[in-house]
C-alpha cells in the first residue's frame, strides 16, 4: 500500500475529544497494551498530529504522528500499527517468522506466502481470517511488516502451508516508514524461532504475487540444520536487512556530495545577470543612443535600446541582478564610472541627459554580439514603425492542480498553452480509465480530480463531469499568464490579468477637464511619442507625470475630454485591439442636430 509515494491532504493537531477517542480505539485494537504503555503511545499532553493522505491507488488514509514518527494508520475505519510503534511493543500482535530474502520481496510489494513461513517448535500463532498480524525475521523479534491474515491458522494447516498467508499493508523501508525519522529496528533476540524449523512443502508451489520467487528462496534455506547452522543464517538475515538501510543511506550521501560539488562549480546567477546588464548598457550607449535623442527617458532607454542589445539565448532581467532596479544601476554608472548623467526633468521621472562616449568603459563591449530580436524598422520620415504586440494567453501550473500534471513531468510554475493543458488532461483521464463506459462525453471523478477541481461543497455531490467542464475547471484553477511579443524587444511574460491601457477623465480646477492615459509601456508604446501625436491631432498641451507607486511608468495628461481622439489614435494608428483599451465607453457622444 505504501510502496509508492502518497499525497498529503492535510496535517492538523489532534483535538481533545479526538485524542480520547483515539485512546479508546487503540485500547480496543491492541488489548495486550497495559495502561502505562497506552499512556506512552497516546500521551495526554504531548502533541499528536492527524495527517490525512491519499495512497497511490486513491485510498483515503489517516496517520497519527507522535514525535515526528507515524505510530498508527487508519484505513476504512480500522486502526493498524506502524513499525515504529511495534518496535517499542513487539508482542502486541500475533507474528509470523520468515527469512530475510523473503522480507526483501515483501518490501517490494509482495504478500507473505505460506511456504516462506518458518514454523517454531510451539507451532503457528492462533489467528482468525482478517485479523491484524505482523511479520518478523528469523532470530529477531522486531516486526518488519504489518498485514492481515489471509486465512485462519486451521485453514493454513489444512491447506498444507500453501497459498497466501498474510496480505501485507506496510513494511520497513516503505514510504510510510520514510515519513518518520527513518530509524532502523533494534536486534531483539527470539529463542523460539531460532530453534524452529521450516515445514516441508511441495515442489509445486502456489502461484500468486511474489509467491514463486519467495518459495524458491525459502527452499534454499530449508536445508540448514538446527543449531549452529540456523544461527549463521540468522546473523546473515539480520545483516541483509541492515544492508537495505545502509545501501540507501550511502546512495543518498553520494548524491548529496555530487550536488554540493556541482553547486560549488556554478557561477552565481546574480553575477551573471550583473555582467549581462553592464554588457547591454554599454552596447546600447555605443551603438544605439544618439546625441540628438538626449534627454532620453530611462524607461525608454531600457525598453528601446538595452533590450535589443541582449545576446541570443539570454534574457535581461534587472530584478535578478544585484541592483534590482534600473535607477540604482544608472546611479552606480553615474557616481562610480561617470559614464552617464541622470536627472529628474519632471518630478519622479528620470532621464538620461548626458553620455560620455569617450569614457574608457564604452569601448569595452562586444559590439559584434547579435541582438536576440530584429531591429526596429524606420519610416521614410525617420519615425519608428510601430507594430502592435502579439499577446498570447498561457497558463501556469499551480500548487492546486500540480498532481494532475505530475505524470507528464510538469511541475509547479511550468507555463503551458491551452492546447497542451487539454492534451495532458486527456492523457491523464485515459491512463486512469476514468471515461464513462456508457457515455463517452462524461468523466468519472477520482480522489485527485476531486481535490484539484471541486469545491468542498461539491465533494459528496459531484462524481462525474463533462469533458468541457473538466477542461474549464482545470484552466480556472491554474495561474493565467500573458506573453507579450513586441518588435525590437525580448518576449515579456506577465502573470495574472492583463492590464489594459486605461483612459480616464479627471477634473482640474474650476470645471476644467483633462484626459489621463496609463499603461502605454506594457504595449510597447513610448509615452513621449503618444503625447506628441495627440498634441498634433487635438492641438492641446500634453505633459507626462509619474504613475504613483511606480518608478519607471508614466502617464500622459492632455487638456480636455479627448477620450474619442485617444481611442481613434490607439485603434487606427497603433492597431491596439479594442479589448485591451479601457474607458472608450466614456467618450462624448455627438450632439443631436
Amino acid at each position: 500500500m505504501f510502496t509508492k509515494a502518497f499525497r498529503v491532504k492535510s496535517n492538523t493537531v489532534i483535538k481533545g475529544s479526538d485524542r480520547r477517542k483515539l485512546k479508546v480505539d487503540v485500547s480496543t485494537a491492541f488489548p495486550l497494551l497495559s495502561e502505562s504503555e497506552l499512556s506512552e503511545v497516546v500521551p495526554n499532553k504531548e502533541e499528536i498530529n492527524v495527517v490525512k493522505v491519499y495512497a497511490h491507488k486513491g485510498d483515503a488514509i489517516t496517520l497519527y504522528v507522535l514525535h515526528k514518527n507515524p505510530l498508527f494508520f487508519e484505513l476504512e475505519k480500522r486502526l493498524y500499527p506502524t513499525v515504529y510503534m511495534l518496535w517499542q511493543y513487539p508482542n502486541v500482535l500475533p507474528s509470523f517468522a520468515t527469512w530475510a530474502p523473503v522480507i526483501q520481496k515483501i518490501a517490494g510489494g509482495a504478500d507473505l506466502m505460506l511456504p516462506g513461513v518458518v514454523v517454531p517448535s510451539c507451532g503457528l500463532p492462533e489467528v482468525r481470517q482478517g485479523e491484524c498480524c505482523v511479520v518478523k525475521v528469523v532470530g529477531n523479534e522486531a516486526p518488519m511488516a504489518v498485514g492481515i491474515a489471509a486465512m485462519s491458522t486451521a485453514e493454513m494447516s489444512s491447506a498444507g502451508m500453501k497459498g497466501r498467508g498474510v496480505s501485507v499493508l506496510h513494511t520497513f523501508m516503505d514510504n510510510l516508514w520514510a515519513y518518520g525519522d527513518k530509524s532502523c529496528p533494534a536486534l531483539i533476540s527470539d529463542a523460539e524461532t531460532t530453534g524452529g524449523e521450516v515445514l516441508n512443502r511441495d515442489e509445486n508451489n502456489e502461484e500468486g504475487e511474489g509467491g514463486e520467487e519467495q518459495e524458491t528462496n525459502v527452499g534454499e534455506l530449508s536445508d540448514c540444520p538446527n543449531g549452529q547452522g540456523v544461527d549463521q543464517e540468522t546473523e546473515k538475515a539480520c545483516a541483509e536487512v541492515e544492508g537495505l538501510r545502509l545501501t540507501k543511506c550511502e546512495s543518498e550521501n553520494k548524491n548529496e556530495e555530487e550536488e554540493e560539488v556541482n553547486l560549488d562549480e556554478q557561477i552565481s546567477p546574480q553575477d551573471e545577470m550583473d555582467a549581462l546588464l553592464l554588457q547591454c548598457f554599454l552596447h546600447a550607449l555605443k551603438s544605439k543612443v544618439k546625441k540628438s535623442e538626449l534627454p532620453l527617458l530611462t524607461s525608454s532607454f531600457l525598453r528601446n535600446h538595452m533590450f535589443p542589445c541582449c545576446p541570443n539565448g539570454k534574457q535581461l532581467d534587472i530584478k535578478k541582478s544585484s541592483y534590482k532596479k534600473l535607477s540604482k544601476f544608472l546611479q552606480t554608472m553615474q557616481q562610480q564610472h561617470r559614464v552617464v548623467r541622470v536627472k529628474e526633468l519632471t518630478k519622479g521621472v528620470e532621464s538620461l541627459v548626458e553620455v560620455d562616449w569617450k569614457n574608457p568603459l564604452c569601448p569595452v563591449v562586444f559590439v559584434d554580439a547579435a541582438p536576440h530580436v530584429e531591429e526596429v524598422q524606420m519610416t521614410e520620415d525617420g519615425e519608428k514603425t510601430y507594430h502592435p504586440p502579439e499577446i498570447t494567453i498561457l497558463y501556469s501550473v499551480s500548487a492546486r492542480v500540480e498532481p494532475l500534471f505530475r505524470e507528464a513531468n510538469k511541475r509547479k510554475g511550468t507555463v503551458l498553452q491551452p492546447g497542451e493543458v487539454r492534451a495532458i488532461i486527456t492523457e491523464y483521464v485515459k491512463a486512469n480509465e476514468l471515461v464513462d463506459e456508457n457515455n463517452k462525453n462524461y468523466v468519472h471523478i477520482n480522489p485527485i480530480l476531486c481535490d484539484c477541481l471541486l469545491e468542498k461543497s461539491e465533494y459528496h455531490e459531484v462524481s462525474i463531469l463533462k469533458w468541457d467542464d473538466l477542461f474549464s475547471r482545470t484552466l480556472s484553477k491554474m495561474q493565467e499568464c500573458s506573453q507579450f511579443v513586441i518588435a525590437g524587444q525580448q518576449p515579456i511574460m506577465k502573470k495574472g490579468h492583463i492590464e489594459p491601457i486605461d483612459i480616464t477623465v479627471a477634473s482640474r480646477g474650476s470645471n476644467k477637464k483633462v484626459t489621463l492615459i496609463k499603461n502605454l509601456e506594457m504595449y510597447g508604446l513610448d509615452p513621449i511619442d503618444v503625447s506628441a501625436a495627440l498634441q498634433h491631432r487635438v492641438q492641446a498641451s500634453a505633459v507626462l507625470h509619474p504613475v504613483p507607486g511606480t518608478k519607471d511608468k508614466v502617464l500622459v495628461q492632455i487638456q480636455g475630454n479627448q477620450i474619442q481622439q485617444v481611442g481613434n489614435l490607439l485603434l487606427d494608428r497603433y492597431h491596439i485591439p479594442r479589448k485591451y483599451i479601457q474607458g472608450l465607453e466614456k467618450a462624448q457622444k455627438g450632439k443631436k442636430k
